[in-house]
């Protein structure tokens, strides 16, 4: 046998021999080529998820298997492509886990579920469901369909995300959105903060309600609002001159405001029990 046919047997047996006793992580890759508007599902219950926009009709993903304690499922039908990290008897949390890089035509829709792994979401224009315990739920220039988010601890941020119909859920992560805008924005939250920066564009529906969490949100003197903001025992603040409108409550200083500014193109409603609200003027 030759020398070169010697060492590849070497590293065959090596690699192998790795798997076999679970030393280190695995790369698993696989491919699809897929019609417009492809469904991707994905469920991972241990390790990070990031999938971003790729060419259309092409679906690669990359599974980095960090022990032979846990395997990935995959089946498809028609369009849909569904995948599965399969825990299996004996693992723990750090063997278990399965990193993914995915990318994916920019119509695809998506549903991923996380049990402890960040979840990143980049120039998707389909529509993205997306459920996570505590690890952080990031969405990025997406857009165009509807987005829904439900997290128990996890920081959710949404960044120029344009033209969605919104719905984010959580109990006690914050939730941040930056340069986001739709015909629909909803967030509630338990007891984390929400934090927002846009321009309530759209004339859409903004909608944000907390139980302990403040709220926050950042718009420019240009905006084009009708707001009612109030909380039953935090203080409310507004750094506009509101155009004053009758409300079906007592609009009380410190503890509930309502009026238009502009055009009044869009509808703001700020509510929380006992948070903070604050309405703030972006300085140019």
């Amino acid at each position: 046998m030759s020398a070169g046919k010697c060492a590849a047997g070497a590293v065959a047996v090596v690699v192998l021999a790795g798997v076999a006793f679970g030393a280190g992580p695995v790369r698993k890759e696989l491919h699809y080529k897929v019609g417009k508007h492809s469904m991707i599902s994905l469920n991972n219950q241990y390790g990070a998820i990031r999938v971003k926009a790729g060419v259309p009709h092409q679906i690669a993903v990359t599974a980095l298997l960090h022990s032979d304690k846990v395997e990935v499922d995959e089946s498809r039908s028609g369009n849909r492509i569904n995948l599965v990290s399969h825990v299996l008897p004996g693992s723990d949390q750090a063997s278990a886990s399965v990193d993914y890089e995915m990318t994916v035509p920019p119509d695809a829709s998506l549903t991923v579920h996380s049990g402890d792994g960040l979840i990143h979401v980049e120039n998707i224009h389909g529509d993205l469901m997306m459920e996570g315990n505590n690890a952080p739920i990031e969405v990025v220039g997406c857009g165009d369909g509807h987005i829904h988010i439900r997290t128990l601890d996890g920081k959710v941020s949404l960044t120029n995300v344009h033209n969605g119909h919104i719905e984010v859920g959580s109990m006690g992560g914050d939730v941040v959105l930056s340069g986001v805008d739709g015909p629909f924005v909803k967030v509630n939250s338990n007891s984390g903060k929400i934090q927002y920066d846009g321009d309530f564009a759209d004339s859409g529906i903004y909608d944000f309600s907390s139980y302990t969490g403040n709220i926050e949100a950042l718009a420019p003197p240009t905006a084009s609002i009708d707001v009612l903001a109030r909380s039953n025992n935090g203080l409310v603040q507004s750094d506009f001159s509101l155009e004053p409108k009758h409300t079906p409550f007592a609009a009380k200083v410190g503890s509930a405001f309502a009026g238009t500014l502009g055009k009044a193109a869009s509808s703001v409603n700020l509510f929380s029990f006992s948070g903070k609200i604050h309405l703030k003027k972006r300085q140019n």
